[in-house]
């Protein structure tokens, strides 16, 4: 069985992707629309690292912001609702929301519950974000100590990856950095296994593969997308 991962992100195409879907909060509600070009670069950022070396990735890309780095608790929630729909196996969001809303809480309970990993950035440090605050959801960020390939265990249920996308092979130097890259190289170490692993055995395959335990003494540079 592979891993079929739901990216919530500003991604609107990529070569491993099997099912593409905008979501747009119209105000009353959010609807679904085609994919448009991914202006930030961002979410395309975050599909080539996840799928790198990783052949038989399936993206579920659920595109929830485009030409702006910004998007709504309801929009992120109609987007992890499609992702289970479409049997992911586990959700990555390189994106933070400032405040905690119950339709976001909902869905990500809902992914919770079923036993998938989800996985959301958070700051190295500053205000709490959303999802990563949530119960079940396995935090991480970007870890200067970290090469790529390597882990750090930061805490319960919390870890760090290497932070520089031009340490990945074809990424271009300067292209990005902070808690949003060091998001995914998480969820990249997590997909290596062959096959999907509910939450509890992906934390645990996570702190087995920690190559640093405990926080850096300095913070990577952040910069996640955000809702206003």
């Amino acid at each position: 069985m592979r891993w079929r991962v739901g990216l919530i992100d500003s991604c609107g195409a990529a070569a491993q992707a099997v099912g593409a879907v905008r979501f747009v909060d119209s105000g009353d509600r959010v609807d679904r629309a085609a994919t448009v070009a991914d202006a930030s670069g961002h979410g395309t950022r975050i599909a080539g690292l996840l799928s790198h070396e990783r052949p038989s990735l399936e993206l579920l890309l659920a595109q929830v912001f485009a030409a702006a780095r910004t998007t709504s608790a309801a929009t992120v929630a109609a987007a992890i609702d499609w992702c289970l729909s479409e049997g992911c196996s586990l959700l990555h969001l390189s994106l933070g929301l400032g405040d905690d809303r119950p339709v976001l809480a909902a869905a990500v309970a809902r992914a919770v519950a079923h036993g998938l990993p989800v996985v959301a950035s958070v700051p190295a440090r500053g205000a709490t974000v959303y999802p990563a605050a949530y119960p079940g959801v396995i935090r991480a960020t970007g870890d200067a100590r970290c090469a790529p390939g390597e882990i750090s265990w930061l805490g319960p249920a919390s870890f760090g990856g290497c932070p520089r996308l031009d340490a990945v092979a074809g990424g271009a130097a300067g292209t990005a950095a902070g808690a949003s890259i060091g998001a995914a190289a998480v969820t990249h170490a997590l997909v290596a296994a062959s096959s999907p692993l509910a939450t509890d055995a992906a934390v645990a395959l996570l702190e087995s593969q920690a190559r640093y335990r405990g926080p850096e003494r300095r913070h990577a540079a952040d910069g996640p997308p955000s809702a206003p």
